[in-house]
């Protein structure tokens, strides 16, 4: 069955127009029964109508002064109901609401006039009709007007912001590793809730710019639970002594909890009054050759950033076994007793012949220096200087007193997360010389994660402040098997770009893909989008607004788009965060994703901060005892070097180890 659209129209449009005259004439009757002496004075009455009248009255149409009026402005009323004025999407309720609240009470209250009886009759009445018709007039155009009005129900919001909400975790879900941070986040209105890290020991990866509260809302009171649930924890404070100073006063509150009390130990290159000694080639961590051939990699590539994605090629991997062979030979050297890295870096320093004589007397290493020894013999000194150089010229940058001193004393070792021999160890950064301490430093970080991450260990966190600036790549083997081993990684970094700049982009990807839990601040760029596409899609609605000369048409519908999209998290505030984490069998998480504020009490941390305890002194060290130690390693190396001629001169057998040219 069909209808003409047209013809409707106009057959209500007739409808509209009959009712609104039905109106006029009422309201004419009313002024001609209520206002009849001025009628009859200007000689417009008329016998018919009057007896009309006399009919009329009989009905209690005219039994009260209001009531007249009061069906003539229902009648209005009822077709302006009808009416389809033209739309204008200008048009507010404002403007037709206040023709409505004028004409109303003007239209209603013109009565008052007849009070003045003081007046001639047919002034009474044409101020009474005049008043009273403005009163009409006004809610006629008010009625009008309104039809004209938009009522699409769209919302005003500007970005989307509350159709991109969605629910949150609000229940507080805590074992024995977890990390807790209470939340405020909207959805429907503002609502408390928590970031519930229950399974961290699948990596968290905390992403975030400069100033977007990284470490204010998550390192700091993430360091606060690591001490309260008694983990051993390796820390590398970029900014020393910042998260030093603040894991040592949660230590000194919490040392008592743990089974067998903790040490506490920091490193400082730049201070060694205030720092521990500690050798990262100590030679209980190089079992083998292939150990120092990992040790080397880390140095050199630490170095050389750029070499990261030219692994394999020849002159990359020469160097590399040139200061492996250097470090194996210090290891196998008198049980290791000379194994440290200032000792490597001297040795390197040694005149060719020397240096090949030397390296030429531990068989394990033959196979890593033949091809040096050949190209000197066989006087290649191009190819030759140039594979050395690459490895003493950047080594030869980390040759100071103060670095030299630290780094070849044992107040402590890197195990731990050894149940006998539980440690906090916090290693110091320098920002200005960042660049030249991040080779120690990604070997601090890459020999201790070795070490760390074996069976039947305490429970262990490591805590990486800019990691992007130092090269760790064990990271991403204690990401993939550390969780059998109760190890928890902690990265913070700043920019997806700034950690493909120490990395290779394959190894970056795999560190930044691999993190089960993931907390993000405010970034920019691919940071950004790769964060977005982890999110769930979420159902928003979408409505349409189509304006012709008659009529509106709204359309709506609802359809998956991004949850949180880049331009969102380009756009967070500082301690505003986004994120998913990673659940655990035994504790399940429905709502995995997150778009919070985290809650963090700033006079709590003021007063928390002006108690704290400073860091107390190892040693009282002066200069003397520094430049001795300095000294002290090159003389070591050239009683290695007479010890080793001694021995080759004195057993003919191996006189043919002796590398000169002439040979």
């Amino acid at each position: 069955m069909s209808t003409n659209t047209s013809e409707n129209e106009q057959g209500l449009r007739r409808i509209m127009d009959m009712t609104r005259a039905i109106s006029m004439v009422i309201l004419l009757l009313h002024f001609y029964f209520y206002c009849y002496a001025a009628f009859h004075e200007w000689q417009l009455t008329f016998p018919i109508v009057d007896r009309i009248f006399t009919n009329i009255r009989r009905t209690g149409l005219f039994s009260s002064f209001i009531k007249t009026k009061l069906i003539a402005i229902g009648f209005l009323l009822l077709s302006l109901i009808g009416s389809r004025g033209r739309k204008t999407q200008q048009l507010t309720y404002r403007e037709p609401l206040t023709y409505l609240a004028i004409g109303i009470p003007v239209y209603f209250v013109s009565q008052l006039i007849f009070l003045i009886s003081s007046l001639p009759a047919t002034i009474l009445a044409i101020a009474y009709m005049t008043v009273t018709v403005c009163g009409y007039v006004l809610i006629l155009t008010g009625g009008a007007l309104l039809s004209r009005v938009i009522r699409n129900g769209l919302s005003d919001e500007v970005f989307n912001d509350e159709y991109e909400t969605f629910p949150q975790e609000e229940r507080l879900l805590e074992n024995d590793h977890s990390i807790n941070l209470p939340t405020r986040y909207r959805h429907r209105g503002e609502r408390q809730g928590w970031i519930n890290i229950v399974n961290g020991r699948r990596s968290v990866l905390i992403a975030g710019s400069p100033g977007s509260g990284k470490s204010w809302f998550i390192v700091e009171p993430t360091l606060r639970t690591l001490s309260e649930k008694k983990f051993a924890q390796f820390i590398f404070d970029y900014k020393y002594p910042q998260l030093t100073l603040l894991a040592y006063n949660h230590y000194l509150r919490n040392r008592r909890r743990y089974p067998v009390e903790p040490g506490f130990y920091y490193v400082d290159f730049s201070n060694p009054t205030f720092s521990h000694r500690c050798n990262p080639l100590n030679p209980d961590l190089l079992h083998d050759v292939m150990d120092a051939i990992g040790a080397a990699r880390t140095i050199l590539l630490a170095i050389n950033r750029t070499w990261a994605a030219k692994q394999g090629e020849f002159f990359v991997e020469s160097p590399i076994n040139l200061l492996a062979a250097v470090i194996w030979f210090l290891r196998r050297y008198k049980e290791g007793r000379f194994c440290t890295l200032p000792h490597a870096i001297e040795l390197l320093q040694l005149p060719y012949d020397n240096l090949f004589t030397v390296l030429n007397t531990e068989p394990e290493i033959s196979a890593l220096v033949s091809p040096f020894i050949d190209a000197y013999r066989d006087d290649v000194m191009e190819t030759l200087v140039g594979q050395i150089a690459s490895v003493k010229i950047p080594l030869a940058r980390l040759s100071s007193p103060q670095l030299y001193y630290i780094l070849t004393g044992n107040d402590f070792t890197l195990n731990i997360n050894d149940p006998k021999q539980p440690k906090i160890f916090c290693l110091g950064n320098d920002p200005i010389r960042s660049e030249a301490l991040s080779p120690v430093i990604s070997l601090f970080c890459d020999q201790l994660n070795k070490v760390i991450n074996q069976k039947d260990k305490m429970k262990c966190a490591v805590v990486y402040d800019e990691f992007a600036t130092i090269r760790a790549t064990s990271v991403q083997t204690v990401i993939q098997v550390g969780r059998s081993n109760d190890i928890m990684p902690i990265i913070v970094i700043q920019d997806y770009s700034q950690l493909k700049q120490t990395y290779a982009r394959e190894e970056a990807e795999a560190l930044f893909n691999m993190a089960g839990n993931i907390l993000c601040g405010q970034v920019n760029g691919e940071t950004a989008r790769l964060v977005a596409d982890r999110f769930p899609r979420i159902r928003q609605p979408r409505t349409s607004l189509s304006v012709n000369s008659q009529d509106v048409s709204i359309s709506e519908s609802r359809q998956l788009d991004p949850s949180i999209p880049a331009s969102t998290i380009s756009n967070l505030s500082s301690g505003e965060f986004v994120g998913i984490v990673a659940d655990d069998p035994a504790l399940p998480i429905a709502l995995k994703a997150f778009h919070c504020r985290i809650i963090n009490d700033p006079d709590a941390a003021d007063r928390e901060r002006r108690s704290l305890i400073p860091l107390p002194k190892v040693r009282t060290v002066d200069e003397s005892t520094i430049r001795a130690t300095y000294q002290q390693i090159p003389r070591d190396v050239r009683d290695i070097f007479d010890d080793v001629m001694e021995a080759l001169r004195n057993d003919s057998a191996k006189l043919h180890l002796i590398v000169s040219k002439s040979c």
